[in-house]
């Protein structure tokens, strides 16, 4: 896994955008509607290049050769009293991809990162009843409970969102 800085953000942008729509498209709801198009996807990631620079997000991607068939992100809160914690967000796993411990990789080297970093609390939100529930649950996420009606899934219709806390230190 390598973590990307402003620079490699924007080269690898294209590649990340490919990977958001193909999971977006495939029905994995990371915040967007489908149809997922090329432009839209590559504006978003090219917009977090300057939560990266400023040291608000951390992006790590997997690679097969050049191609990007996964990532997984922290934010970190800005606020003084929130330095402990972080969010962990946009864990994708392109669907050809998927099944072979990839996404289980990337969250173990989101955890990691975000304890050497002296992060001690991570937490997370999920469509209730998606397959990353059961990530996160085998890999020591604890569910705190579910909110109904939270978010739209890539189809437009409502779903719970599940959320979720980790003890990382």
């Amino acid at each position: 896994m390598n973590r990307l800085d402003e620079s490699q953000l924007l080269r690898k942008a294209a590649e990340l955008a490919d990977l958001l729509t193909g999971t977006v498209n495939a029905g994995a709801s990371v915040g967007f509607l489908a149809p997922l198009g090329r432009a839209k996807a590559l504006a978003w990631w090219e917009g977090r290049a300057a939560d990266v620079a400023a040291g608000r997000l951390a992006v790590w991607v997997a690679c097969d050769g050049q191609r990007v068939l996964g990532t997984v992100s922290l934010a970190f809160p800005d606020k003084a009293n929130s330095r402990h914690r972080a969010e962990l967000v946009k864990l994708m796993v392109a669907p050809e991809a998927r099944g072979r411990g990839l996404g289980r990789r990337l969250l173990a080297t989101a955890e990691a990162a975000a304890e050497e970093a002296g992060i001690t609390l991570l937490h997370l939100d999920t469509e209730t009843g998606s397959p990353a529930e059961q990530l996160y649950r085998s890999s020591g996420w604890t569910p705190i409970g579910a909110i109904p009606d939270y978010a739209a899934d890539p189809g437009g219709v409502l779903r719970p969102t599940t959320i979720y806390y980790k003890h990382v230190r």
